[in-house]
């Protein structure tokens, strides 16, 4: 099954999805019960699809504030230069940074949007200082703090 074939899934899959992504702890026996399957086919599509790439992994979610880092910037990063081994470096010291929870290279002004957890403006102050103006190429940045969280999903429900 080709993982951007959104046909590919019939309902019996995308009500599996709905469920794992409400409560990935389901046993199978419960995702089953749920989607209303019998165990062994529920549990032979869940392996198709984690087969597939469509159910990509499992996770827990953390409460950042429980965590010590309440709070959440996005900052816009626009670099230096665009060359391949100069976004290569950026990318790959963005992914040594535990706060920076999301990086994405986007189009317009600037090159990357950066969702990261801290604690508060001491924290993102440090953030700033001893992290993200030492990235490799970084010319300029623009943040702003979340005041709220409206909706968090970590997939889109199909």
């Amino acid at each position: 099954m080709e993982t951007t074939d959104r046909r590919a899934l019939d309902a019996t899959d995308r009500r599996i999805l709905r469920a794992l992504a409400r409560r990935g702890r389901l046993s199978n026996a419960e995702l089953a019960e749920e989607v209303g399957l019998s165990p062994s086919p529920c549990w032979t599509r869940v392996r198709r699809l984690e087969s597939a790439g469509v159910i990509q992994g499992y996770a827990a979610l953390l409460d950042q504030a429980s965590l010590g880092l309440p709070d959440t910037v996005f900052l816009e990063v626009m670099m230096e230069k665009h060359d391949e081994a100069a976004l290569r470096r950026f990318e790959e010291a963005v992914n040594a940074i535990p706060e920076i929870l999301e990086c994405h290279l986007v189009t317009g002004e600037y090159d990357y949007i950066i969702k990261a957890a801290v604690n508060g403006t001491a924290g993102y102050e440090a953030l700033l200082r001893e992290k993200v103006y030492r990235l490799p190429g970084v010319r300029h940045t623009r943040s702003a703090f979340t005041l709220r969280c409206l909706k968090r999903e970590i997939s889109a429900l199909v």
